[in-house]
């Protein structure tokens, strides 16, 4: 008898930074490309310091479950959140 073994999902938690800043017409832009960090504690503390230095707009935190095999990704959870920031879809 033949088997057939479903592939294994690798879910992960991607922990994601993110700056905005205002344009010359007052619209929100992206800062720089969103930064994957390694623990949501470093997320919060380089967050915390890029909203102390008053240079974005504002400052985002998150993760998110992820299967990278399957390209599935859970609802995104705030871990810290400074200023204007965009809703998150």
């Amino acid at each position: 008898m033949l088997t057939v073994e479903k592939p294994k999902t690798s879910t992960t938690t991607l922990i994601v930074l993110l700056a905005f800043v205002r344009d010359e017409e007052g619209e929100l832009q992206v800062a720089f490309e969103p930064r994957e960090v390694q623990s949501e504690d470093k997320a919060k503390m380089d967050a915390r310091r890029m909203a102390a230095l008053g240079t974005y707009a504002g400052v985002i935190a998150w993760s998110r479950s992820a299967d990278l095999v399957n390209g599935e990704f859970g609802a995104p959870v705030v871990i810290f959140q400074h200023g204007d920031v965009p809703e998150m879809e």
